[in-house]
């Protein structure tokens, strides 16, 4: 299946589109930077089986998730969330959820410290279940 397409992603939106949309407050507080397969060849980020993911940006339009595209239809990408983070700043927002569906990076649970008492436990930080 379709990674937006299992997000939820019904629209997309170029960054030109940005400032209109906020100044008609249709455009959400916060943008959502997430993992996706990298559809763009080359761009100086060398071998893409090697580097097979990127980073893309939705935001909420009227409360729907839109996919932010590049002036020619293609969904815009970032190799590193550094560059995403800057260009999240430039257009305004200061907060924003990251999502990683494609890459294991860990269980999120880790053992607990035997080192504190059961009512010194932390608890694991919560996980959306959905943006």
């Amino acid at each position: 299946m379709d990674q937006d397409v299992a997000l939820g992603v019904t629209m997309t939106i170029t960054q030109s589109d940005l400032a209109s949309l906020r100044e008609a407050g249709r455009l959400g507080d916060f943008p959502v930077v997430y993992r996706v397969n990298r559809q763009q060849k080359g761009g100086g980020y060398g071998d893409q089986t090697k580097h097979p993911f990127a980073w893309g940006i939705l935001v909420y339009v009227d409360g729907q998730l839109a996919r932010i595209n590049s002036a020619r239809g293609f969904g815009r990408e970032w190799n590193d969330l550094d560059r995403a983070e800057k260009w999240i700043r430039t257009h305004g927002f200061w907060y924003w959820w990251t999502r990683n569906d494609l890459e294991v990076t860990g269980t999120g649970e880790s053992e607990p410290d035997e080192s504190l008492d059961e009512t010194e436990q932390i608890p694991a930080w919560p996980q959306p279940n959905a943006i």
